[in-house]
């Protein structure tokens, strides 16, 4: 490429808008029907576990409570979730769907990559419940 070309270029490119966006600064609104992060009604979910069968990344994990009293915990991975919304179509009970507004889901830590849906207190304890197994199991060093 000749130089007086290539001036050309860089004296039209200096008085051009930048191509790129300020995206962190300036967010353009999200598509209507994007699938994001995955929503749990657990006040719905009767435990079929249909959702979990048909995981292709197997992202779901359902965590029985009290069975009778349907209560479940959801355990969900979204950094091996696909986004194909393949749960969401065959939950017959209309407890999972996907967000469109949650899709920024970007971290520096995998532990945050772990996400626990349901009722409070019954996240309280099967969190407490792994905490105390944990302790529990005697530390093999080799």
């Amino acid at each position: 490429m000749k130089i007086g070309a290539m001036l050309g270029d860089i004296l039209r490119s200096l008085f051009k808008k930048p191509a790129t966006e300020l995206y962190p600064f300036v967010k353009n609104p999200a598509p209507e029907d994007l699938r994001g992060a995955l929503q749990y009604d657990p006040s719905k979910c009767t435990g079929c576990q249909l959702c979990i069968k048909d995981c292709p990344a197997n992202a779901i994990e359902l965590v029985t409570v009290d069975k009778v009293n349907k209560r479940f915990v959801m355990r969900y991975y979204p950094d091996r979730c696909v986004y194909c919304a393949q749960c969401v179509q065959n939950c017959r009970f209309k407890c999972l769907a996907m967000s469109d507004e949650q899709w920024e889901l970007a971290t520096t830590k995998r532990e945050a990559f772990v996400v626990h849906y349901g009722k409070d207190e019954d996240v309280e304890f099967l969190l407490e419940k792994a905490a105390n197994a944990g302790v529990e199991e005697p530390c093999i060093q080799e």
